[in-house]
């Protein structure tokens, strides 16, 4: 216990710290474009800062949640609290979708009301900016996630990613307003919409797949570890849940009808080390013994 509580808040203040990073060039994005989208009357740079914001106020969900699901397993939750990230996880899509609705909402008004864009140079170069730190952030929280096997960076950035499209879309209306189309900023304002529902969509489906204990390892990974184990005769049964850096693995293995209970145990603690050995991520694993008969196939 003493060893995953090290592990545990080792992974708890990495992802934080890369949280806390992230939060501070956030706010500054979103700043900029919400204030001067604002003044200039671009519902594109205006939503797209709306954009970066949630991306802010998701970092200091994460922060919490994080917190919260690296709690050691406890007498109520023996298979510990890292479900509670991936709730947080589905937060992030509400966000994404709560933001989308914001837009469209401004998209709906700007059709009721007279709608002038004054493009300046200063909008460009701070798109331009908010473009070029956005990049890093995404590229910064992807590589982390994937080093500390965090389903919640991950996911972060993807939002931050899509961001990174939509910082883009208005660059591009911000040019054709400036050239003469007015209905750009309109435009381009419906497709950022567009492409952060699409964002939500994929994050609420990778999160959903933990929830129902989508499979997470292919069994014939297992299986061929297992098999390789002296006196095990095969296995059976093989089922996987969680998410890549917390895996929960059970299994039938199958031995001599004739060996002792003494050596079966053996055999267990053998294919429970094997495994934990070859795929790290794994965190509990329990073996089920059956007594092996030409009947007993791989299932």
């Amino acid at each position: 216990m003493g060893k995953y509580s090290g592990l545990i808040k080792d992974y708890q203040y990495e992802v934080r710290r890369v949280l806390l990073y992230t939060l501070a060039l956030n706010l500054l994005v979103a700043s900029s474009k919400i204030v001067y989208g604002y003044m200039i009357n671009s519902i594109a740079m205006f939503s797209d800062g709306l954009h970066s914001l949630f991306d802010s106020t998701s970092n200091i969900i994460g922060i919490v949640g994080i917190w919260v699901s690296s709690q050691p397993p406890d007498e109520k939750h023996p298979y510990g609290h890292r479900k509670y990230e991936t709730l947080f996880t589905i937060i992030i899509a509400i966000m994404i979708f709560s933001a989308c609705f914001q837009i469209l909402k401004k998209i709906y008004l700007s059709f009721t009301t007279l709608h002038i864009t004054n493009v300046t140079k200063a909008s460009f170069v701070i798109m331009l900016i908010t473009l070029a730190v956005n990049i890093f952030v995404m590229v910064y929280e992807k590589n982390k996630g994937e080093q500390l096997k965090s389903e919640f960076l991950i996911a972060d950035s993807m939002h931050t990613k899509s961001d990174i499209f939509a910082s883009i879309a208005v660059i591009s209306s911000l040019i054709f307003t400036k050239l003469g189309y007015t209905l750009a900023d309109i435009i381009i304002g419906f497709v950022i919409a567009i492409l952060i529902a699409l964002t939500g969509f994929k994050i609420l489906k990778q999160s959903s797949d933990i929830l129902v204990d989508t499979i997470c390892i292919n069994k014939e990974v297992i299986k061929d570890v297992v098999n390789k184990i002296p006196d095990v005769k095969g296995c059976c049964d093989i089922r996987s849940r969680g998410h890549e850096n917390a895996v929960y693995i059970d299994l039938c293995v199958l031995v001599d009808k004739d060996i002792s209970m003494e050596r079966a145990h053996l055999i267990a603690d053998k294919v429970e080390k094997a495994i934990k050995e070859n795929i790290p991520s794994v965190i509990d694993i329990v073996v089920h013994l059956e007594p092996f008969c030409p009947k007993n196939t791989e299932k």
